[in-house]
């Protein structure tokens, strides 16, 4: 949820959560903090800012990094004679609303239905991201085995040609991007066996970050003509580096520190079982 959200009301909605339900201008859902508290039935929104506080907290001890589901703004709202005064207001995403209605008044009927509704949307909305979380892996897993491919021929023009030195090679790659961890050094900070694969068990965002470390170098020692074991092995490290630098200076999470997941094997495992869509007749 963004500080730029532009407020446009949802119109109609089967209850009153969805009636104040507003959606910003990349699509994603949010709710003001004192539509929510009239919702609720707080006149005074000072206690509601209580509650606010609380489900703040929840956040924070949750893990779940605040400012993506609670961000403070100011808004001008109309007084008395067509007079306008800012005021602090909270935009909240569904999780956030989640935390407040556990936290809220709960002899309030209002309250029990919220946190019914939210409990609900939350896990619809849980449910959608790992199916999406599944989609990515598979697609940038499938790309990383694609690009490692390309890689390997790219080393071979530059003199990386037997297995021993591409194991090498890769592990400076490794060693750019994960500030010095070798591929062994990965296996053991990540609790994985020595019969696992890493690759296996990334999840998207650290997918994408050897992706383009992978892509990347290919692209460089094409484009540099790079010859020799050593410069090839230092190119790969330079690259993997240039990578890290750039999460870092986004605010990224480090990969080292990214957990492991389920292997992608049960996964493509699971999507063949699932059963396939009869073909259309033409």
């Amino acid at each position: 949820m963004g500080e730029d959200a532009n407020m446009l009301p949802t119109p109609g909605g089967a209850t009153p959560f969805e009636r104040i339900r507003r959606t910003n201008a990349a699509g994603a859902d949010f709710w003001s903090s004192r539509d929510f508290a009239e919702v609720l039935g707080y006149g005074d929104y000072r206690n509601f800012e209580q509650v606010v506080a609380k489900a703040r907290m929840a956040c924070f001890n949750s893990g779940q990094r605040i400012e993506d589901h609670l961000v403070d703004i100011t808004e001008m709202i109309t007084i008395g004679k067509g007079g306008q005064r800012a005021v602090k207001t909270t935009l909240l995403s569904r999780y956030a609303c989640y935390l407040i209605v556990q936290n809220a008044d709960p002899s309030k009927e209002i309250v029990a239905l919220g946190q019914t509704y939210f409990a609900v949307q939350t896990r619809r909305q849980e449910l959608a991201d790992q199916a999406t979380e599944e989609d990515r892996r598979l697609l940038l897993r499938q790309e990383m085995k694609l690009h490692n491919v390309r890689l390997a021929g790219t080393t071979k023009s530059a003199g990386v040609v037997e297995p021993r030195d591409y194991a090498i090679f890769q592990d400076h790659g490794y060693q750019g991007l994960y500030g010095g961890l070798g591929m062994r050094d990965i296996h053991t900070r990540k609790g994985l066996k020595k019969s696992q694969q890493i690759l296996d068990h990334m999840g998207s965002t650290e997918l994408a970050a050897n992706l383009f470390r992978a892509t990347q170098t290919e692209e460089k020692l094409r484009r540099e003509r790079v010859s020799g074991k050593d410069q090839a092995n230092r190119t790969h490290y330079e690259v993997g580096a240039k990578v890290r630098q750039t999460i870092r200076e986004l605010g990224g999470t480090m990969p080292e520190s990214l957990p492991s997941v389920e292997s992608i094997k049960k996964l493509e495992a699971k999507r063949r079982k699932q059963p396939r869509a009869p073909k259309k007749l033409p």
